[in-house]
């Protein structure tokens, strides 16, 4: 028996992304599962590395129930980040760039050494050197931002851009922490650092265990996105979008047409 054509599907979200088109869901007309899908996501990883871009770190997904309830997904997953999906803090992006952009207030993590897989939570503190408020900007290639479980992992978590913001020591505790996502100056989602699995820190041992699974470790000097603390917002031409994070301080973003 024949499996998905996993470079195809790469090639098509690859495209899609490049393009700024919404394609239609492939899961369920291709086979994809949560494995494969995984091995597509490698796969459009590595058209990116192929035309020169970094892998700088890796990102979390749907880690909160919020985030869950607004996909209708229910299974912690992990992507990955290069440096030019960063922007700089303060910086602009092009919402033409993107299908159907949204920004979600986030916790970073820079690492200092390699944590192990499965590395208790209370062990792997020496492991991050440091700690910033951050925003994702998301981008699902699929029409309607909807998908399933195996599409949105094939198309690397619905990753688009990512700003982080001054890096921090980190504090004592990280488990309960104000967030705010404002948007032109109001606020448009309160949240608290709770909504990342009860505690940010252990997104960082889900993605090391997950990742690991197929593979992948994190590396000294990366980037770890631990995963929306609220809901996503569109995010809409000219807007000016700030996330603040109890202790940690602020990062923010512009949005050009």
């Amino acid at each position: 028996m024949i499996g998905p054509d996993i470079t195809g599907i790469a090639g098509k979200l690859g495209a899609a992304a490049d393009t700024a088109t919404a394609i239609p869901q492939l899961a369920a007309e291709t086979g994809l599962d949560v494995d494969t899908a995984y091995a597509v996501q490698t796969a459009l990883l590595q058209r990116r590395l192929d035309r020169g871009e970094r892998l700088v770190g890796l990102k979390m997904g749907l880690t909160s129930k919020a985030k869950m309830a607004q996909v209708g997904v229910d299974e912690v997953i992990w992507g990955r980040l290069t440096d030019v999906m960063r922007v700089p803090d303060g910086g602009t992006v092009s919402v033409g760039d993107f299908i159907h952009p949204r920004v979600e207030p986030e916790v970073a993590f820079l690492l200092d050494r390699l944590p192990e897989p499965g590395e208790p939570v209370a062990d792997f503190a020496d492991a991050v050197r440091a700690v910033a408020p951050a925003i994702e900007l998301i981008d699902s290639r699929y029409a309607n931002f909807t998908f399933s479980l195996p599409d949105v992992i094939a198309d690397n978590t619905s990753a688009g851009a990512f700003v982080i913001g001054p890096w921090c020591p980190v504090p004592d505790g990280l488990d309960n922490l104000g967030v705010l996502l404002e948007i032109d100056g109001r606020t448009a989602q309160v949240g608290s650092t709770a909504a990342i699995l009860g505690d940010p820190r252990r997104a960082l041992d889900e993605g090391i265990r997950l990742a690991g699974r197929h593979g992948v470790r994190l590396h000294q000097g990366w980037i770890f996105l631990a995963g929306a603390a609220t809901a996503a917002v569109p995010l809409r031409p000219g807007a000016h979008v700030r996330a603040v994070v109890e202790k940690l301080g602020t990062a923010s973003l512009k949005a050009a047409a």
